[in-house]
């Protein structure tokens, strides 16, 4: 019987991944046998991931690359490529959040960065790899990290809600576009994990608690809470799911009177 979460010979390509949600997805896609392209700004960051996947049997090439540089964005789908000779999973993972404050005080660069990193990295790396999984001619999986902030927004994260907003609106768009190619488009929206990315939330004591509060699971979350649903998503398993988001929240959106 195939095993519906055998990913032996497919090679991902995990951007944000030296640490967090994204170090998490690459372990166990890697766990699962698929070889990881890891990305992130800063190849130092990306030195001991790839290491410890390699420690534990599997193949891992670090490449640093900006999420907001489509020249470098566009070089790595190349070096992976190069590599490996295709990509048949991406997940995009990277994102980044400058300003915690309300939405209308926020400066034009603050826009631009995180339009730039959350949506356009997304899109660029998207149609990169598109173009190879197309010339494969054997489908693919393409992955968007969101938020539950997408669906609803973060008390001042109004920025990033809104990108997070875009992400899904994308993954629907390219999920009925590529569909019968054999692309299936999916998006995760996390709750709140505790992350570094995430520490001025969860070190904040009274939205901490707030997010407590509405959450059935009495905790937030891990990163490992959210590799889960990736390897799903990487993997056989899913191949009749596309153009969804699923929730990783422990609750946290359940509607509550």
């Amino acid at each position: 019987m195939e095993n519906l979460f055998d990913l032996q010979g497919k090679v991902a390509i995990v951007t944000g991944a030296s640490r967090g949600i994204g170090q998490a997805i690459a372990e166990r896609l890697a766990e699962a046998g698929a070889k990881v392209v890891i990305s992130s700004r800063k190849q130092e960051g990306l030195e001991p991931v790839a290491a410890s996947i390699r420690a534990n049997g599997s193949d891992a090439l670090p490449v640093a690359a900006h999420n907001g540089d489509k020249a470098a964005l566009n070089a790595l789908v190349e070096q992976a490529v190069a590599a490996y000779g295709r990509v048949d999973i991406l997940v995009n993972n990277a994102a980044t959040n400058p300003h915690f404050g309300t939405l209308l005080e926020a400066e034009d660069s603050m826009w631009q960065k995180t339009l730039e990193v959350n949506l356009m990295g997304n899109v660029w790396l998207t149609q990169a790899v598109v173009k190879v999984m197309r010339a494969n001619g054997s489908g693919g999986k393409i992955i968007n990290v969101a938020s539950v902030n997408g669906l609803r927004p973060g008390r001042m994260q109004g920025i990033y809600s809104i990108t997070k907003a875009a992400v899904i609106n994308l993954t629907q768009t390219l999920a009925m576009e590529l569909g019968a190619e054999g692309i299936q488009v999916n998006a995760i929206a996390p709750g709140l994990v505790q992350t570094k990315f995430a520490r001025a939330i969860w070190d904040n004591e009274v939205i901490l608690n707030e997010v407590m509060a509405r959450t059935p699971a009495g905790r937030i979350g891990q990163p490992d809470d959210i590799a889960g649903i990736a390897l799903y998503l990487a993997s056989p398993a899913s191949n009749f799911a596309t153009g969804q988001v699923f929730v990783v929240d422990g609750g946290a959106t359940i509607p509550m009177i």
